[in-house]
């Protein structure tokens, strides 16, 4: 069975500097925030996904659009999730989106620049590979993350995490 970094790699590197955030919660994406419509993009590319649905979040502010595996679905490891079924959440005022991504894939994100680890994670107080998505400034940043969505997804759904 691939691996997730043998499957998404090469992970190309963001472009540009990362964007800067706040340090703790909430925790914000500040600058180089997505445009409307690319931020539209990767949440329909996500939300086509079979395995999920769109719930109320469970860990964020009201207003968030929260990536749920669907009831039935086989739920894989505990940090897959943020809380429940939760995988994890779109951020509509800045763009960014926290989620649970595969360990591995989670350090070669932050490493490519896709990514930093939340602030309550740093703190030890959720696992390391809860990140902060930054959002997508163009089709081909939609594509990248909606790849690295996907295999948070097929990990929380218990199967293979790779895409």
């Amino acid at each position: 069975m691939a691996t997730t970094a043998a499957r998404v790699q090469p992970l190309p590197n963001r472009k540009g500097s990362r964007p800067r955030t706040t340090d703790w919660a909430p925790h914000l994406q500040e600058d180089q925030n997505a445009p409307p419509a690319m931020l539209d993009a990767l949440i329909q590319r996500v939300f086509a996904l079979p395995a999920v649905e769109e719930r109320p979040t469970i860990v964020s502010a009201p207003g968030a659009r929260a990536i749920w595996l669907k009831d039935g679905e086989a739920a894989g490891p505990r940090d897959a999730f943020l809380g429940n079924r939760e995988i994890g959440h779109f951020h509509p005022w800045d763009g960014s989106l926290h989620i649970s991504l595969p360990p591995d894939l989670a350090k070669q994100a932050v490493t490519a620049g896709w990514a930093e680890v939340h602030p309550v994670a740093r703190a030890g107080m959720a696992p390391e590979n809860v990140v902060m998505l930054y959002g997508p400034r163009d089709e081909g940043e939609v594509g990248v993350l909606a790849a690295l969505i996907a295999s948070a997804v097929r990990r929380a759904s218990g199967a293979d995490a790779t895409v």
